[in-house]
């Protein structure tokens, strides 16, 4: 499962025959024995729950299935929340459930993706990937890419999506990661169209999960 947010921006990795886009990126390395209290999850995992249900329960009235991962969301918003100020920043934790302030929501964010990211066991699988794809010619504060790279493992990757030929390898540059992250199971995330000379910002985030069935189904019947 992928999951893309567009506000309006985009990202990198090669795509055969293309140069690898720039990326900025803080030199700090990522926390990975982060020191968060069970308390600061357990707010953390709380509101993120209650994310969650809001959203659900504003999209279920569309037709068809849905099958949605909140966390998905919410981990890459705050990807994107650690660099919000004012009301911006009020406004996006009011809508997120985000009741930790940003010194210790970040470092709980790091913490509960390091618990899920590459597990795996008998019979199951499960792996997570975050991506911030960004026009180029933007400059990112240092403390932003700070937070990035401490907490997330990354930083931004530059593109440009305002020439037409740059826009469309740029597409193929992030559906190229996602089928790399969820392997090749999903291969089109963003169709063709969808990346405008507007865009400035794609946020993707990417969950690979493979397990059998508690209780299979006989093979006769399916």
């Amino acid at each position: 499962m992928a999951v893309l947010i567009g506000l309006q921006a985009a990202g990198c990795a090669a795509t055969p025959g293309n140069e690898p886009a720039a990326l900025a990126q803080s030199d700090t390395p990522r926390e990975t024995s982060p020191n968060v209290e069970e308390t600061a999850l357990a707010e953390l995992s709380a509101g993120n729950r209650a994310f969650a249900f809001n959203l659900y329960q504003a999209i279920r009235g569309e037709d068809g299935n849905l099958f949605f991962s909140p966390y998905s969301l919410s981990v890459a918003l705050a990807m994107t929340y650690a660099g919000a100020r004012g009301d911006t920043e009020q406004q996006m934790a009011q809508v997120l459930h985000f009741t930790l302030p940003q010194d210790q929501l970040h470092p709980a964010f790091n913490a509960l993706d390091l618990s899920l990211t590459g597990q795996s066991g008998e019979g199951f699988r499960l792996a997570t990937a975050n991506a911030l794809w960004a026009q180029q010619g933007y400059t990112f504060l240092p403390e932003f890419l700070d937070t990035i790279a401490l907490n997330y493992g990354g930083g931004v990757r530059l593109v440009d999506f305002i020439e037409p030929a740059a826009r469309e390898r740029a597409r193929q540059t992030i559906n190229d990661w996602v089928s790399e992250q969820t392997e090749d199971k999903i291969k089109d995330l963003l169709a063709e169209g969808i990346l405008t000379e507007w865009t400035r910002l794609v946020l993707t985030n990417a969950i690979y999960f493979k397990a059998d069935w508690e209780a299979p189904f006989e093979a006769v019947k399916t």
